[in-house]
């Protein structure tokens, strides 16, 4: 048996630097990971996707450049092994960083392979057993692929899969509108397929206001894409020269499926029961507001404690774990302010609630939108569509909540993500003496367009 003072499990976001924090104290730590170091924004989220994101931008820049005076002669072509082959350097590099930091650092071990819980202060990994008083799950989470008709009987895509695809498709047809299946929609649309995108639920991005939620409709309706909200049957078959899928409403004719149905957490085979860990019914772990579990010694940050699926979210959980354990502090996990961004373009940034929930908390509410066609920066770039959007209490003159959908959106929602923070009311915010031209300096007008609803 190989002890430990603490063992890190997983090697996301939150992992590697407290694993880092714990050493830097003179600690003996194992930081266990089965596959790649970097978790899911490393290797098959944010840094792939947004690099993908970024090639597909400078195709739709170099088809619409006539209108701004820019002629290229021909059709824009796209080269997917290039493409492919970038966001691969992307990652390794960001992979090959994380490797050479952990292991300059005296008393840091990181062993690969899949860790299950003996006990709850022993591990076994590769036929080891490991044992340490303060254990950290960090194992995030993986795609789910639902239970619908025909779906075993296909090649589908999931979010992990497609990054792999070096060539474009005929026709890719998304299952789920969310945020992920947005942002693969758009960016293979103007990577030139077809792209057809199906949600069971009412309306695209369901956690957004409606209004939000049918501008993104039409952002991407406005470049080909064909949307289907409301669908309550879906099922796959096997055709010629690719997938029909048939719904209640439409047949299409696919070349590629992607699933984009949501995410569920991995931790079905961690052995959490020998160790006492109490899990929801989706398989989540139950944390309190400093992020341990129901077991003493063991806590859960990222993805897996189903408190944020955001790389931000799960970094926060090591900042507030280790300001806790490490530096005599008392963060709070309910002290966080929900902040995330939407990757289509022009991108949504969003922070606190949303105006729909701001009504049902009860409170006397203000609202304030502002389209983009009335930002200066926007008509200089020729980039108007969207909107802004701020909620605030009319009592306590608190910043409840914001939605930017436009031109760099999720920039500017900072803004106001530090004024929340730091309980600037928005009055304070209209004193501000802004730069000009920016998109930001419209938010000391938003704030004072704000009236009761």
């Amino acid at each position: 048996m190989k002890s430990f003072d603490a063992i890190v499990i997983g090697a996301g976001q939150a992992g590697p630097s407290l694993a880092a924090r714990m050493v830097e104290k003179g600690m003996k730590v194992a930081l266990i990971e089965r596959k790649f170091l970097g978790g899911t924004c490393v290797n098959a989220g944010c840094m792939p996707t947004k690099t993908l994101v970024a090639s597909a931008r400078a195709a739709h820049v170099a088809r619409t450049g006539a209108a701004y005076g820019v002629n290229i002669p021909g059709e824009i072509a796209i080269d997917m092994k290039v493409v492919r082959a970038r966001a691969e350097t992307v990652t390794m590099n960001a992979r090959n960083g994380l490797i050479g930091w952990l292991a300059g650092m005296d008393g840091m071990t990181v062993v690969y392979g899949h860790a299950c819980f003996e006990g709850p202060k022993t591990v076994s990994v590769n036929g080891d057993t490991l044992t340490a008083p303060r254990i950290f799950l960090n194992v995030g989470a993986r795609p789910v692929i639902p239970a619908l008709p025909g779906i075993d009987d296909i090649d589908y895509l999931t979010s992990t899969s497609i990054i792999q695809l070096d060539t474009v498709p005929r026709h890719l047809t998304i299952i789920g509108g969310s945020y992920i299946g947005l942002e693969f929609a758009q960016m293979y649309r103007r990577f030139g397929a077809e792209v057809s995108v199906i949600e069971h639920g009412p309306k695209l991005a369901s956690r957004e206001d409606e209004d939000i939620s049918d501008a993104i409709a039409d952002v991407l309706r406005s470049e080909g894409i064909d949307i289907h909200t409301g669908v309550s049957d879906i099922a796959f078959a096997r055709s010629s020269d690719g997938i029909t899928v048939a719904t209640d409403s439409a047949r299409i004719d696919a070349s590629h499926v992607l699933i984009a149905t949501g995410r569920k957490p991995n931790t079905d085979d961690l052995g959490l029961d020998a160790a006492g860990v109490i899990t929801d019914q989706r398989g989540f772990i139950t944390v309190d507001d400093r992020l341990a579990t129901n077991v003493e010694g063991i806590w859960a940050l990222g993805d897996c404690n189903g408190h944020g699926a955001f790389t931000h979210t799960s970094y926060n959980d090591f900042e507030i774990a280790a300001a806790n354990l490490l530096d005599g502090d008392d963060r709070k996990l309910s002290s966080r302010i929900p902040a995330y961004a939407l990757y289509i373009d022009p991108p949504l940034g969003r922070v606190g609630m949303t105006e729909k929930q701001a009504r049902a908390s009860g409170r006397k509410i203000m609202v304030s939108t502002r389209p983009m066609s009335r930002v200066g920066r926007a008509n200089e770039r020729g980039e108007t569509k969207g909107f802004m959007k701020v909620v605030a209490d009319a009592e306590t003159k608190e910043i409840l909540g914001a939605a930017i959908l436009g031109i760099e959106g999720d920039e500017v929602i900072h803004g106001l993500i530090d004024a929340m923070n730091a309980g600037t009311t928005y009055p304070a915010l209209q004193w501000s003496v802004p730069i000009h031209p920016t998109v930001s300096e419209l938010i000391p007008t938003l704030l004072g367009d704000l009236k009761p609803v």
